[in-house]
């Protein structure tokens, strides 16, 4: 009865960690895709930025 006993909390204990590492993994990725569209959003604007300073120099 112990060695039932203790497999299923082995069993359970492996399955909720194994659980908390994928919550963990999941919220890593979404944490880096949100970084990634920042700066793709940040080099846009800079581009932009660099644009517009080249014209004005052009006009003056």
């Amino acid at each position: 009865m112990v060695r039932v006993a203790t497999f299923f909390a082995m069993s359970f204990g492996a399955f909720l960690f194994w659980q908390s590492m994928e919550k963990i993994h999941v919220w890593m990725a979404l944490h880096q895709d949100e970084k990634l569209e920042r700066l793709e959003r940040e080099m846009e604007i800079k581009r932009l930025r660099e644009e517009l300073l080249a014209q004005a120099r052009q006009t003056d």
